[in-house]
């Protein structure tokens, strides 16, 4: 206990998390400042990974100029201290050590099915022979049941099964052979039937057919409205250059403007037709040929729009509704699952990339599916404010995120969005993520210096997308301590000047949310509250000043502003307790706040929001949300030798972010910081301090318990390099 004494006082330091001296150890004997620093790693939760990496090799020579710098420390080879992000990733492969055929998946042993490719099937045929010598040995873990077949009463990858003795048994047939047959459960097929899904995917929405991504693959599917909607601005932009011929301007004009003039020439048009039919009427003849001439000219320059956005569907936030942001590569369906369950009342999609969308795309169509959990309505308290015309029973948790670049590709991905997802609660355009190969082309963060253009991809969003709201996730700006999120909200709520010229109405977002930070902030330094607060109070009085400065007579179409006008607030950055939560209610303003990085940590964030206290959750407690995360991961990824590897991936990707939280009854003072890095520390038990260990390694051991032994093939690299030096030990 005496080397306790030379550890800091309790007093309270910035991006420390300072923990009780009687769980502090040595720095030698736990995490190191580096290894925890977590600021590169933790833009995982916008974007990361190989979808948004075309070229790595520029960020290979970032890495490499990182690496140049001395490791002095313990006396330890440059090469094997690595900094910086791991940029291009590789997982190996989890695969039979031969494969079983898809005639004989599902079928028994003796089935008199045949393979359609006959003679020339180079799979395998003989049942016995691949499961003696094909597939690794069935898994006991989980009790060696199938969570699949517990679930559905069957299992659809069939002997490919690592629990297939669960399902599966050696009957005796008439001729006296033993045959090999999979086992099916009435009761709780039965109970299966019950829930919304197909046939293979028992509890999941949005499920879209094989045939419905081939038609989009192949151009089949068409996007009338979008067409019609795309054809009406080409036409008004066309109008407005030949305008700008006839007056002798040579720039090129924006599509505002361009609409501007259409609506000024429907205006005047319709002021100069009125006397001129006044004149006729009276029996004038040739002197208001002028007048009817210049009249009859505006008349042939208007072009009426092809619809109306349909009136949209309302949607609530509120203090009961704590949202789960938009996770990249761990915004998976079971992880969604987990943190539904502990209390997360809107849920969004991993954020799709728009042209993968809607070239039918089939890993992209995945992120669109949803637990039958999140078609659930969330909760509503109505003593928070009564909303005009909000139903929550026909209210859902789960909404899709795209990201796009140009109006075209954004209008037609919400058309095929809508019309091939029936389960969505709103769609959202991101415009805050800052990977550089998603802003290089203009969508993400990249947006938010092109206000106008992002005015107009929202509006054709809301016109395409029927019932279903529009949402934008926007951040404080592209550049540091240069925020202009202010100025951009102000014009997708009021409109910008154009806009207002041309009577088009607002862009029609149903609800804003601000990230505290800027693109070139990244992750580093905390998100930025007060900005968030000022941006809450600037929306307040824009609703205000809409209301006062209404022109009866260009009123927009309702169907232009969704929850009678309410543009929902949403702030969103470094929420790690409920404390944090309730803080960002009262002191910001905001209607309710999204949750990121605190819900990886923890995801029982969501608990801790809805009973007002911080839970010490034990060692024993968080090894159950890993193994329900494992069973939920196993039904959706399938549990064969693809889907166990797949479920290990992710759970490690999860993993690379729970292990930085500490319990709350080790830290010197509460509330807890996700800024604050935690001093070493040994942990209650064994367990405890084999979670907190930020070692891939011990990941990898906890991934075990519940997977069984990683497959001969399969690898795991970190997002950090720090962790990484010795990663070729794991062949």
């Amino acid at each position: 206990m005496d080397g306790l004494t030379a550890w800091p006082t309790p007093e309270r330091r910035k991006g420390v998390a300072q923990i009780k001296p009687e769980f502090l150890i040595h720095p030698a004997g736990g995490r190191t400042e580096e290894s925890a620093s977590g600021v590169e790693r933790d833009d995982a939760a916008e974007a990361s990974g190989s979808r948004y990496q075309a070229d790595n090799r520029s960020d290979n020579r970032s890495n490499n100029r990182s690496n140049r710098s001395d490791n002095r420390q313990n006396g330890r080879d440059k090469k094997n201290k690595q900094k910086g992000q791991n940029s291009n990733r590789h997982f190996g492969s989890s695969r039979d050590k031969f494969p079983l055929c898809n005639s004989r998946v599902t079928k028994p042993e003796f089935s008199p099915d045949e393979c359609q490719f006959g003679d020339k099937c180079k799979l395998e045929h003989n049942l016995r022979k691949y499961l003696k010598e094909g597939k690794r040995e069935d898994l006991t873990v989980l009790g060696g049941l199938c969570p699949t077949w517990d679930s559905t009463g069957v299992c659809p990858v069939g002997w490919k099964c690592r629990f297939v003795a669960s399902h599966s048994e050696e009957r005796d047939t008439e001729d006296g052979r033993k045959e090999l047959v999979l086992i099916e459960d009435a009761e709780r097929i039965a109970k299966a039937k019950e829930l919304p899904g197909t046939e293979d995917e028992v509890g999941v929405v949005n499920v879209v057919s094989k045939e419905a991504k081939s038609n989009l693959s192949k151009r089949i599917t068409k996007t009338p409205k979008s067409d019609a909607y795309l054809e009406w601005t080409t036409k008004i932009i066309d109008q407005g250059r030949k305008n700008n011929e006839r007056q002798g301007i040579r720039e090129d004009i924006g599509l505002t403007k361009a609409m501007a003039d259409n609506a000024s020439a429907k205006q005047e048009a319709a002021e100069n037709d009125a006397p001129s039919r006044g004149k006729n009427a009276e029996g004038a003849s040739g002197k208001n040929e002028p007048m009817e001439e210049a009249a009859q000219e505006n008349q042939a320059q208007y072009i009426e729009p092809p619809f109306l956005p349909s009136e949209k569907r309302r949607i609530y936030y509120g203090p009961e509704t704590p949202i789960l942001a938009p996770l990249t590569t761990q915004g998976n369906l079971p992880f969604r699952r987990l943190c539904v369950e502990l209390g997360a009342q809107v849920t969004w999609s991993e954020m799709a990339m728009g042209m993968n969308l809607i070239q039918g795309e089939r890993s992209e169509w995945a992120l669109m599916k949803a637990h039958e959990s999140e078609i659930r309505p969330p909760k509503y308290s109505p003593t928070a404010g009564i909303v005009e015309g909000y139903d929550n029973s026909k209210d859902i948790k789960f909404g899709a995120q795209i990201a796009a670049n140009k109006p075209w590709l954004a209008v037609k991905t919400t058309e095929i969005l809508t019309s091939h997802c029936p389960n969505l609660r709103a769609i959202d355009l991101n415009c805050g993520c800052p990977i550089e190969l998603v802003c290089r082309d203009g969508a993400g963060s990249a947006l938010l210096d092109s206000a106008g253009k992002l005015e107009n991809i929202l509006r054709g969003m809301n016109a395409v997308s029927q019932e279903v709201p529009i949402t934008v996730k926007i951040r404080m700006g592209t550049k540091d301590r240069a925020p202009t999120a202010d100025k951009l909200i102000k014009r997708l709520v009021l409109g910008g000047y154009e806009t207002h010229a041309a009577g088009l109405g607002i862009s029609g977002v149903a609800a804003i949310t601000l990230h505290g930070r800027s693109k070139q902030q990244r992750y580093t330094r905390s998100a930025d509250w007060g900005y968030i607060a000022e941006c809450s109070a600037l929306i307040a009085s824009l609703k205000k000043e809409r209301w006062d400065a209404t022109d009866t007579a260009r009123e927009a179409d309702a169907r232009h502003a969704p929850s009678n006008g309410k543009v929902y607030f949403v702030g969103n950055g470094d929420c790690y307790s409920h404390t944090d939560y309730q803080d960002h209610l009262q002191h910001a303003g905001v209607d309710s706040v999204m949750v990121a990085r605190g819900a990886l940590i923890k995801p029982w964030i969501f608990e801790e929001i809805e009973s007002g206290q911080h839970l010490d959750k034990s060692a024993t407690e968080r090894l159950a949300y890993v193994e329900k995360f494992v069973k939920y991961g196993l039904q959706n990824w399938g549990s064969d030798e693809i889907g166990v590897g797949t479920t290990r991936k992710f759970l490690l990707e999860w993993l690379s972010f729970a292990c930085r939280y500490v319990p709350v009854a080790m830290l010197e003072h509460l509330p807890p910081n996700i800024q604050d890095r935690a001093q070493p520390f040994r942990g209650r038990n064994e367990l405890e301090a084999l979670m907190s260990s930020d070692n891939y390694r011990d990941w990898i051991k906890i991934s075990e318990m519940f997977l069984g032994p990683i497959h001969p093939n399969f690898r795991f690299e970190p997002k950090h390099k720090s962790n990484s030096y010795d990663i070729q030990a794991e062949g």
